[in-house]
């Protein structure tokens, strides 16, 4: 019976021990097996497509900004700006093109034209005088400039070249009224920036060259708000010729 028992008791150690080992040796095949990462198989490559957007109502002035708007919404597209055509290709997806497309017509729309009446009231010791009208289309984002009056050559230097004949330079400058006119929108206001010029020759003689006249000239620069349809006064200035002044007056009319 102790023999027995002795036995029994030795098999069991050796039954344990076995198990024991066992454990031991899968241990770092489990641990392994736990440290396997799962890789997803790689989504398919969406299909991209390629368009051409011709621009038909932007200046070259803002399609370098409309380019930039595209590169900033679609980071994942490909935009290249084709300047001497007027146009933008895109290489990318049917959603980027699809966002792409709205986002131009939203941009690319025919800028409002407004006619400007420019209105100036002569007076002469506060009494008027005379009233005269000038009319000009100015569409958003750009300039309209009028000049109505002569040009007067001025001698602005003379040489001799080792010739029997003179060389002599002239420029011209221009005399009478000179309006310039810039709109823009601010808000549902417009914003106007004009430059009125108005000069005349004198009498006087210079005492440079006794060919070279005196011009005498009255400006009148700055910018304002307008609303359509109302007359807006932008100032008054002194006549070039010394008497009265002029008062300048604008009105802005959509034109459709």
């Amino acid at each position: 019976m102790t023999l027995t028992a002795a036995s029994t008791g030795r098999r069991m150690t050796f039954v344990c021990l076995l198990s024991t080992l066992t454990l031991i040796a899968s241990a770092p095949r489990a641990l392994a097996q736990s440290q396997l990462t799962v890789v997803n198989p790689a989504a398919p490559a969406v299909p991209r497509e390629y368009r051409t957007f011709h621009l038909v109502n932007t200046s070259q002035d803002a399609e370098n900004d409309i380019s930039t708007d595209l590169r900033n919404l679609l980071p994942g597209a490909k935009i290249y700006r084709v300047q001497t055509q007027g146009a933008i290709s895109i290489l990318g997806t049917a959603d980027e093109l699809q966002l792409a497309q709205h986002i131009l017509a939203d941009i690319d729309r025919p800028a409002k034209a407004y006619r400007l009446t420019f209105t100036l009231n002569d007076s002469d010791a506060g009494n008027p005088a005379a009233s005269r009208h000038v009319a000009m289309v100015v569409v958003i984002g750009s300039k309209s400039e009028v000049k109505l009056g002569a040009k007067v050559p001025i001698v602005t230097g003379s040489f001799d070249d080792q010739s029997s004949k003179a060389n002599t330079q002239v420029q011209y400058e221009d005399v009478g009224l000179n309006i310039e006119a810039w709109l823009d929108t601010a808000g549902d206001e417009l914003r106007l920036r004009t430059k009125v010029t108005q000069s005349s020759v004198s009498d006087e003689k210079s005492n440079v060259g006794i060919q070279d006249p005196v011009l005498r000239q009255a400006v009148l620069d700055g910018s304002a708000n307008l609303v359509e349809g109302r007359p807006l006064i932008l100032g008054a200035l002194d006549s070039p010729n010394g008497s009265g002044k002029v008062e300048i007056e604008v009105v802005a009319e959509l034109v459709k």
